[in-house]
C-alpha cells in the first residue's frame, strides 16, 4: 500500500512537472507613474504569484497555458484583477484608496476577509505602516494603534496589551508567529520580539483586542497579536538593514546602539523554496535607579526599616526587640538591656540595582525554512526553526538580569489554502540569568550572615544608647558598627562575592534561576469552503503539553519536571444573506486541561453593511471566554524576599517545605526554628488587610480555579465623505477573576487559636505569601475607543484615536492589577511622498496617568506626553530606503511601569536594503 501511494505520488509529481509553463512581465504604477515596489501578483485560482521589485517590474512563471489571470494588489491602492493572453510586457496601473477598510484580514475569523467587514475589532499593521513608522522598530509602532498599550520592560523587551489588566508577566495575551505561540513555556507569556521577526521579514501584522477564545483557546482572554512573515516563493532576493543611533537617559548618560539585520530567500523553483532570517542588536538598557522607599514613602535611607525600590538587600528587616531577646536568652547581653531595643523592625543595607548588572542589552535572533510545494500549487510543505539569544531586563516578583537567555522554536506544517496541520515545539534555556534582589541578599550573607549582622547592630544599639545616644544617633551607629568591612561594589572581594552568588541557584545563598522548560503543541484547521456552498465552515483544534523543568528554581519540580496537557476543539459557521450585506458568525470551542473540568466558549456576532454604496458596516458579538491558571499559578515555590510565591495546584500545596528562624523561641515551645509549608498559606493564615486594621482574621483563600468572562461589543466602520471612521464599544463580565491574594503566615500556632497566631504576630514570626486564587466578588472592564483617518492638504495623511478603558471590583484583598490608563490619546500626521522618493511622519501619544499594581511593587504612573517623528528618503537606483528618527523627542522621562527605568529618547538613522 505504502509502495503505491508513492508512486502515485510520485506519478503527479512528475506530470506537474511536464505541465506547460509561461513566462509574463510587466511592472506596476500608480497614477503619478510612480513605480509601486512590493505589489502582489497573484495567478487567480492558484498559489503562484511574486511581488514587484524596487522599480515596480516583476517576473512571473506560469505552470498553465494562455490565457489567464492575475490579481494586482498593493497596500493603499485598489485591486485590479486582468486577463494575460499574450506574453508582452504589461502596465498594471493601480488607484490609491482613500480608505484603508478594503485591506484583509485573516485573525478575526481564520479566513481572509476584509477588515470593513470583520465580526469583530481588528487592527492591521501592514508594510506601509512599517515603513513611515517613527519607533525605532515594527513593533514599537503597533503602539500607535487604538486599545494597545506597550509596556516598557526594559529597551529589548516590551509587552504588549489590549482592554486592561496588564502586566509584563502578561499571561492574558497571546503572541502568534506564523502560528506558534510565542512565549516562553516556564513564564506563559511572549518576552515582546525577542523571539519575533526581523524587520524585514514582517509581511503582515493583525491585532485582535479582547476575547478571543472561541477560535484561539485558553490564553486568548484579553487580546492576540499575529505575526506573519513572507513567503520565499512570493518575495524572494536578498534584503538588508543596519540602523544606529544614541539612547539617552538622565541616569544611563549618551550611549550607542547598533541593529542590523539580513534576509535571504530563493525560490529555486515552482516546487522548492527557502528562507534565512538574521539580526542583531546591541545597546544600553534604561537604568532604573528609584531609590523611592515602598514602606514608607517619603522618608529615604536614615530610616531604619528603608526598602528602596530599585535597592536590593535591605529586604532582609527584622524585629531588633526580638534579636535583643535572642541575644540575652543566650547570655550575650543584660535581659534589662532588650527594653532599651526600640520594638520595630531594621533592614540590613542593600545596593543599588546598578552595583549588580551592567545593563548591557542584546538581542540575536536566527530562523531559517524550507518550503516545498510538491504539485506546484498551494499544497505547501514546510520546516521552520527559530532560536533567539540575548540579555534584557524582566520584572516579575523581582527584577532578573536574563543574560545568554536562549529560546528555540521548531516547526512543522502542511498547509494549503483550506487547511493546516501544523506541530512544534518551544524550548527554553535561562543561560546565566540571576535574580537581582537575590543577588543583593545573599552578597549580603556572603559577608556576614544575618544573625551576626543583626546580633552586631542590637549590641552597638545598646551601646550607644547607654552611652546617651539619641534614638536616630543609636541607629546610626548600630548600622555602622554592623557594617564593617561590608563589600564595596567595585572591589576585588565584591566581585568574588556576585560571582559566587550569581552561580549558585540555591536562592538561601545564590540568586541564579535554571530552566529548561518546553512546550509541545499541534493544531489543525479545515475549511470547507470548497465543498460546501451554503456557508463557510471550518473545523480544528489543538493539544498541549508544558513540561516544567526549573530544578527547583522557580516551580516545586525538585524531584524532576512537571507536565500536564490541555486538549481544544472548535468549530465555526459563517453565512451571508442580503446580496452579501449580513453576515453572521457562529463559534463554539471546548477545552479540557487534565487539571480542570472542560471549558465550552462559544462567540456570536452579527454584521451588516448598509449604504448605497455598501459604505457603512455594523457589527455586534456576544462571546464568552476562560483562561487556565498558568504554569505559575499552579506549580511556582519562589521566595522573592518580601513574600513567598505559591502555586495552588493540589499536588503543589505540600511540595514548597522551608524552614525559618524565629524570634520568640519561648513562644514555639523553646524551638528557634519553625517550618511551614504552602498548604499553610492556604489553611493557615491571616488576610493581610485585617492585620494591617490591628484586628487580624484568617484568610479564606481558596485554590485557582480556570477564569471565566462573558464580553459584549458592538462597533461601526464606515466612510464618511473623506473621512475613515472606526469606532467600537466593549463591557466584560468576569467570573472566578484569577487574581493573587497576599496572606500573612504564623510560623506558629494556628491562625484563628487567639493565642500563638497573635503572639506570632506581635513578634514579627511571620511570613507573607502570595496566594493564586480567584476573586470573590464580580469584576467588570469596559471601554470604548475610536479612530478617525482622512487625507488632507492634498495627500497629507492624518490619523488620530481615543481609547478609554475602566473596571469595577469590590473586594478590598482583591489586587486586580488594572495597570492601564482611563484615557489614552494617539495622532499621527505624515506624508508618503512629500516630494519625490520623500516622505515624513510625526506621532503624538498621551496616557492618563494610573496606578500599577504587581508583585515587585505598587506605584501611581504620571501621565506622559511622548512625540515620535522620523524623516525617509528613498533611493531606486540603490535598492535603498534611508530614514532619520528619533522618539520621545521632547526628552521628558517617563515610564509605563512602576519599578522600571525611566524611558529617555532615542536617535537614530538607519539604511535598508532591497525591501519593497
Amino acid at each position: 500500500m505504502i509502495r503505491t501511494i508513492f508512486f502515485a505520488l510520485l506519478f503527479l509529481v512528475g506530470a506537474v512537472g511536464f505541465a506547460q509553463s509561461t513566462k509574463i512581465s510587466g511592472s506596476v504604477i500608480d497614477q503619478q507613474n510612480q513605480p509601486i515596489p512590493s505589489a502582489s501578483i497573484q495567478v487567480v485560482g492558484t498559489s503562484t504569484g511574486t511581488v514587484s521589485d524596487f522599480n515596480g517590474n516583476f517576473e512571473l512563471e506560469v505552470s498553465k497555458s494562455l490565457p489567464f489571470s492575475i490579481t494586482i494588489s498593493s497596500i493603499g491602492f485598489s485591486s485590479q484583477t486582468i486577463e494575460i493572453n499574450s506574453t508582452e510586457d504589461v502596465t498594471i496601473q493601480l488607484e490609491e484608496q482613500t480608505t484603508n477598510l478594503g485591506e484583509i484580514v485573516i485573525s478575526a475569523s481564520r479566513t481572509p476577509e476584509r477588515i470593513f467587514e470583520s465580526p469583530v475589532t481588528v487592527e492591521r499593521f501592514g508594510l506601509k505602516e512599517i515603513k513611515n513608522t517613527a519607533s525605532v522598530d515594527f513593533y514599537g509602532g503597533l503602539e500607535n494603534l487604538k486599545g494597545v498599550d506597550i509596556n516598557t520592560n526594559s529597551l529589548t523587551f516590551k509587552s504588549i496589551n489590549t482592554r486592561g489588566f496588564a502586566a509584563f508577566a502578561n499571561t492574558r495575551f497571546v503572541q502568534l508567529v506564523d502560528g506558534m505561540d510565542n512565549s516562553a513555556p516556564a513564564l506563559n507569556f511572549p518576552l515582546g520580539n525577542l523571539l519575533g521577526m526581523t524587520e524585514i521579514d514582517v509581511q503582515s501584522v493583525e491585532l485582535l483586542p479582547g476575547a478571543s477564545s472561541a477560535l484561539y483557546g485558553a490564553n486568548a482572554f484579553n487580546g492576540i497579536l499575529f505575526m506573519r512573515s513572507k513567503n520565499p516563493f512570493v518575495d524572494d532576493g536578498i534584503s538588508a538593514y543596519v540602523k544606529t543611533g544614541m539612547t539617552s537617559q538622565d541616569a544611563a548618560g549618551d550611549n550607542i546602539y547598533w541593529d542590523v539585520g539580513i534576509r535571504a530567500a530563493k525560490k529555486f523553483s515552482e516546487k522548492f523554496a527557502a528562507k534565512a532570517n538574521f539580526s542583531y542588536l546591541e545597546g544600553t538598557d534604561w537604568y532604573a535607579v528609584s531609590e523611592e522607599n515602598v514602606l514608607n514613602p517619603g522618608v529615604g535611607r536614615e530610616a531604619p526599616n528603608y526598602d528602596g525600590l530599585n535597592v536590593y538587600g535591605d529586604e532582609v528587616s527584622t524585629n531588633i526587640r526580638g534579636v535583643g531577646q535572642a541575644l540575652a536568652s543566650r547570655g550575650l547581653i543584660p535581659d534589662a538591656a532588650v527594653n532599651l531595643l526600640p520594638n520595630e523592625n531594621v533592614s540590613r543595607t542593600g545596593y543599588l540595582e546598578s552595583n549588580l548588572t551592567n545593563y548591557d542589552a542584546e538581542s540575536v535572533k536566527f530562523d531559517a525554512s524550507l518550503h516545498y510545494r510538491p504539485f506546484a500549487d498551494d499544497f505547501e510543505i514546510m520546516y521552520q526553526a527559530k532560536v533567539g539569544k540575548g540579555a534584557t531586563i524582566y520584572q516579575g516578583a523581582n527584577r532578573y538580569s536574563l543574560r545568554n537567555f536562549f529560546l528555540q522554536q521548531h516547526k512543522i506544517e502542511v498547509k494549503n489554502n483550506n487547511f493546516f496541520v501544523r506541530g512544534y515545539m518551544t524550548d527554553e534555556d535561562a543561560g546565566d540569568s540571576y535574580d537581582m534582589r537575590f543577588t543583593g541578599i545573599n552578597i549580603n550573607r556572603f559577608w556576614k550572615d544575618d544573625q551576626t549582622w543583626f546580633g552586631e547592630y542590637a549590641g552597638a544599639y545598646v551601646q550607644a544608647t547607654l552611652g546617651g545616644a539619641s534614638s536616630e544617633q543609636a541607629h546610626q551607629l548600630a548600622r555602622q558598627t554592623a557594617d564593617t568591612g561590608r563589600l564595596i561594589p567595585g572591589t576585588a572581594g565584591f566581585q568574588d562575592a556576585f560571582d559566587t552568588v550569581t552561580t549558585n541557584s540555591d536562592l538561601a545563598a545564590g540568586s541564579q534561576f535554571r530552566d529548561a522548560s518546553q512546550l509541545y503543541h499541534a493544531d489543525a484547521n479545515y475549511n470547507f469552503a470548497d465543498l460546501i456552498d451554503f456557508a463557510d465552515i471550518q473545523v480544528g483544534g489543538s493539544f498541549r503539553t508544558y513540561r516544567l523543568n526549573s530544578f527547583g528554581t522557580i516551580f516545586t519540580d525538585y524531584d524532576g519536571p512537571i507536565s500536564y496537557n490541555e486538549l481544544g476543539l472548535y468549530t465555526q459557521i459563517q453565512k451571508q444573506l442580503m446580496e452579501e450585506r449580513l453576515k453572521l458568525t457562529a463559534s463554539f470551542r471546548y477545552d479540557k486541561s487534565e487539571l480542570f473540568d472542560g471549558q465550552v466558549t462559544p462567540r456570536l456576532s452579527v454584521g451588516y453593511t448598509a449604504g448605497a454604496d455598501k459604505n457603512h458596516n455594523f457589527r455586534a458579538s456576544i462571546q464568552t471566554a476562560f483562561r487556565n491558571p498558568t504554569t505559575q499559578d499552579l506549580y511556582i515555590g519562589l521566595d522573592v524576599g518580601r513574600a513567598v510565591l505559591v502555586g495552588s495546584a493540589e499536588d503543589n500545596l505540600d511540595r514548597y517545605v522551608r524552614t525559618y528562624n524565629v524570634n520568640n523561641a519561648a513562644a514555639n515551645g523553646g524551638q528557634t526554628q519553625a517550618t511551614i509549608s504552602g498548604r499553610d498559606a492556604y489553611e493557615n493564615s491571616f488576610s493581610v488587610s485585617s492585620v494591617q486594621a490591628g484586628a487580624p482574621e484568617v484568610a479564606d483563600v481558596d485554590i485557582v480555579e480556570p477564569e471565566k468572562a462573558i464580553a459584549y461589543e458592538v462597533g461601526y466602520r464606515g466612510q464618511l465623505g473623506s473621512f475613515t471612521i472606526d469606532l467600537s464599544g466593549y463591557y466584560t463580565d468576569y467570573e472566578d477573576f484569577i487574581a493573587n491574594e497576599n496572606v500573612i503566615v504564623p510560623l506558629y500556632g494556628q491562625a484563628g487559636d487567639n493565642s500563638q497566631s497573635l503572639v506570632a504576630l506581635q513578634s514579627g514570626d511571620t511570613r507573607v505569601f502570595q496566594t493564586y486564587t480567584n476573586a470573590d466578588s464580580g469584576v467588570q472592564s469596559y471601554g470604548a475607543a475610536v479612530a478617525v483617518y482622512t487625507k488632507v492638504f492634498n495627500g497629507f495623511d492624518l490619523e488620530a484615536n481615543y481609547t478609554f478603558a475602566d473596571f469595577e471590583q469590590d473586594d478590598p484583598d482583591f489586587r486586580p492589577g488594572f495597570n492601564t490608563p482611563k484615557h489614552k490619546v494617539k495622532a499621527s500626521f505624515g506624508h508618503t511622498h512629500l516630494v519625490e522618493n520623500f516622505g515624513f511622519n510625526v506621532s503624538y501619544r498621551w496616557s492618563d496617568a494610573y496606578f500599577w499594581q504587581a508583585s515587585f511593587g505598587d506605584g501611581n504612573i504620571p501621565s506622559f506626553n511622548v512625540v515620535d517623528a522620523q524623516l525617509n528618503y528613498t533611493v531606486p537606483s540603490l535598492k535603498s530606503t534611508f530614514k532619520v528618527g528619533a522618539t520621545n523627542i521632547g526628552a521628558k522621562e517617563y515610564f509605563t511601569a512602576y519599578g522600571t527605568g525611566l524611558i529617555g529618547s532615542q536617535f537614530y538613522v538607519s539604511w535598508t536594503v532591497n525591501n519593497f
